[in-house]
């Protein structure tokens, strides 16, 4: 059996390397894991998303229309964008968190502030986690992404299987380890319902 996690932001949240950390997890855990990225003007905060798929064997990385079991997003528009990949039953993880695109900044559309209403209205497990709050009460925003992987392997309970604290101290600089270990910890008590 695969499982696939579609991961969606915009440029600058750190996307990629999440969704870097939770391959190298799921491979110390044994799956064959295949990972593919897609950058849309990231550089000037156009969408990013990266698709996982894992399982005993897995031939291709591309999540298809339906196939997603879990949606993560950090920023409501583009969980709002990505909902056609979602299964039928699947759960869509997203922070609470607006950035405006270019068309709302100029005036030329208005930014879905009812986004979690239409989300919720649409998909039976929908999980709201203040992961830019939390991570900027921590002392930086960007580690918004770190307490989005806590909350996401919480979740998929793959959370006492491996050391993801070790991961994450891993693959990020060292003067921010010690934020983004918090951070990582702060995912993990989120109240979420299993």
């Amino acid at each position: 059996m695969t499982s696939s996690i579609l991961l969606v932001g915009v440029g600058g949240q750190g996307t990629i390397l999440i969704s870097r950390i939770l391959s190298n997890g799921l491979m110390e855990m044994g799956f064959d894991v295949k990972m593919s990225e897609i950058h849309g003007m990231s550089q000037r905060g156009g969408s990013v998303t990266t698709q996982i798929r894992y399982g005993e064997k897995v031939f291709a990385p591309n999540i298809g229309a339906g196939e997603a079991d879990v949606i993560v997003a950090f920023e409501k528009i583009e969980a709002l964008r990505s909902l056609p990949f979602l299964k039928k039953d699947g759960r869509v993880i997203l922070d609470e968190r607006e950035i405006y695109p270019m068309p709302v900044l100029t005036g030329s559309a208005q930014y879905p502030h009812q986004a979690i209403d239409e989300l919720k209205s649409l998909v039976s497990r929908v999980t709201v986690i203040p992961a830019a709050r939390i991570a900027e009460e921590l002392g930086n925003i960007r580690a918004q992404n770190i307490v989005l992987l806590g909350a996401l392997t919480k979740v998929l309970k793959l959370d006492e299987k491996i050391d993801w604290r070790d991961l994450v101290a891993k693959n990020v600089p060292p003067k921010a380890k010690d934020l983004n270990l918090a951070a990582y910890d702060a995912g993990q008590k989120s109240d979420i319902k299993l």
